[in-house]
């Protein structure tokens, strides 16, 4: 059973903050989900990227999780734990940590940040199903707005 069809009148009258709040739950729990079944955590990922200098990190310079935490502000959730996060890649040798509890990115650590990243095309063709990149792209611009209307910066 498909769900009923809402007029185009009645959505445009809907609260966005409504809707962009459901996309956003959804959305995160799909792609943790996704990143679960492929054996590490949506944070896990970020504390790869970050202190990677062949991606987020200009000079691939070690951080603590205080500095992971706030270079992450806008990505990480109330219940992320980036301390036992991090100790958990620190086991796995995909991170190292140093006396001044900065976490390095290990030759290892980088490895699996490539490969890690090989899943984001195919959870992203999945969310995407059945949307044309151009009614996406005109969905972007119309999330763009509204944040500036809101007093927002749009990155």
């Amino acid at each position: 059973m498909t769900a009923p069809q809402i007029a185009d009148a009645r959505l445009a009258g809907q609260p966005a903050a409504y809707r962009t709040g459901v996309a956003y739950e959804a959305l995160i729990a799909y792609t943790r989900a996704q990143q679960a079944e492929r054996g590490y955590a949506q944070p896990q990922f970020w504390l790869l990227r970050n202190p990677s200098k062949n991606d987020v990190s200009p000079d691939g310079a070690g951080m603590t999780v205080s500095e992971l935490r706030e270079a992450m502000a806008s990505c990480i959730r109330p219940e992320d734990d980036l301390a036992a996060q991090a100790g958990a890649l620190v086991e796995r040798g995909w991170l190292t940590s140093d006396g001044d509890d900065r976490l390095w990115l290990t030759e290892e650590g980088e490895r699996a940040r490539v490969r890690l990243a090989r899943n984001a095309p195919a959870i992203r063709a999945a969310l995407h199903a059945g949307i044309d990149d151009a009614d996406y792209v005109v969905a972007v611009k119309v999330l763009q707005q509204l944040i500036r209307n809101a007093g927002g910066k749009v990155a």
